[in-house]
């Protein structure tokens, strides 16, 4: 039986005409999908990352009047990897998303795409999909209608749109729910849809923009594993915005750390973690005690004492950086001492949390088991000496 649209939905259908004509692609610049492989379910795709550069930004700079939305800024994103950019409100993050997909125009430097030149490349000619935060699902299609969009507005067969739209769906395990309305479906359900939209006409780059910062924690963790699971069986090359650190040390091949419209460091979720360059960084990046002071010699002298220094070599005002995973309680290669400030429980682990004689506050990750000490308790604690890294200030 032929459905039949919902109260409200033929006005509805009535306004999809003209927006369908506004947004259609003009023949000269129709994207060619024809040799783009089909759209693969139950098997890792063969892509893996590799070493030449997707996404190329050379010197990308913006400006708004005197304000600094983004320095000069250069970075590459590998075909098949999925590049989290991070950082905090104002960083440049969002305004480096825009320059790439052609929302925003830059002031200076260059953008390639597959060694191409598209600085100039109006947005509808770029062959890159974008997932919003709010997933922009068209509310008057059914599931299966907003997922073959793409393919539509690119003059697919119809039969190739029906099988794409398939494979998407159960990509995103909602082979059940392709004739169901957005506003049926969950936060959840609404953002598997949005991504299985993005992912069937297979674009050069899929950029993401905080597409999970309005899910609750448990169905945000539930994504991430999904959207792993998505890029590592489709090799898609993603670009992932999110001001979420965990959420980007658990996705990203690599991470591009922004702070005042300038990139502070750029590399895996391991090396940024164990070894920041900056004081920015470490403390950005998961929880640090950073102890500022001075280079001298083979010592770096803080108020708490002088201590030795890690493989690291700088010279004047640097901070050691010291994980809470790697300080213990007691007496040892270097300690420091302080009064218990705060004890927090995460399930997992209980932290302690101790202010040193200058108002510093250190965090350690005490041992499974372990009774915490008391606030106000005076406490020592201590790490080897290559435990710790050494930022300049």
């Amino acid at each position: 039986m032929e459905r039949q649209p919902r109260r409200g939905h033929r006005t509805l259908q009535r306004l999809g005409a003209p927006l369908t004509a506004k947004l259609r692609i003009d023949e000269e610049t129709k994207l060619r999908i024809d040799d783009k492989p089909k759209l693969r379910i139950g098997e890792e795709a063969k892509l893996r990352i590799g070493e030449e550069a997707k996404l190329r930004i050379d010197g990308i700079a913006k400006r708004y009047g005197s304000v600094v939305a983004l320095e000069p800024v250069s970075l590459e994103v590998r075909a098949g990897e999925l590049l989290t950019i991070l950082g905090p409100s104002g960083s440049g993050k969002t305004t480096l998303l825009q320059v790439i997909c052609g929302l925003v125009e830059p002031d200076g430097g260059r953008l390639f795409i597959d060694g191409h030149d598209r600085t100039a490349m109006p947005v509808h000619q770029r062959d890159i999909g974008l997932v919003f935060q709010n997933y922009a699902l068209f509310p008057h299609l059914t599931v299966g209608e907003n997922i073959g969009f793409p393919l539509k507005m690119r003059g697919r067969p119809a039969a190739e749109v029906r099988e794409r739209v398939a494979a998407a769906l159960e990509m995103v395990q909602l082979g059940h729910l392709g004739g169901r309305f957005p506003r049926e479906l969950s936060g959840g359900q609404q953002q598997r849809v949005a991504l299985a939209r993005c992912f069937v006409y297979q674009p050069a780059i899929i950029l993401r923009d905080e597409p999970l910062g309005a899910l609750d924690r448990q169905l945000r963790e539930h994504m991430q594993i999904e959207i792993k699971k998505l890029h590592r069986e489709t090799g898609a090359t993603i670009v992932y915005v999110t001001h979420d650190q965990e959420e980007a040390l658990a996705l990203s091949d690599r991470i591009c750390l922004m702070n005042h419209a300038r990139i502070e460091q750029v590399g895996t979720p391991q090396e940024i973690y164990a070894h920041p360059r900056t004081a920015f960084t470490a403390g950005f990046i998961g929880t640090s005690t950073l102890l500022r002071g001075v280079v001298e010699g083979d010592a770096l002298v803080t108020p708490q004492g002088s201590f030795a220094l890690p493989a690291e070599r700088l010279e004047g005002k640097a901070a050691l950086v010291i994980r809470p995973e790697h300080l213990r309680l007691g007496v040892g290669e270097n300690t420091i001492a302080g009064v218990v400030a705060e004890t927090v429980y995460a399930g997992a682990e209980t932290r302690l949390l101790f202010d040193l004689a200058d108002g510093t506050t250190a965090v350690l990750r005490l041992p499974t088991g372990m009774a915490a000490p008391a606030i106000g308790t005076a406490v020592q604690a201590h790490w080897a000496t290559d435990a710790a890294v050494l930022v300049p200030l």
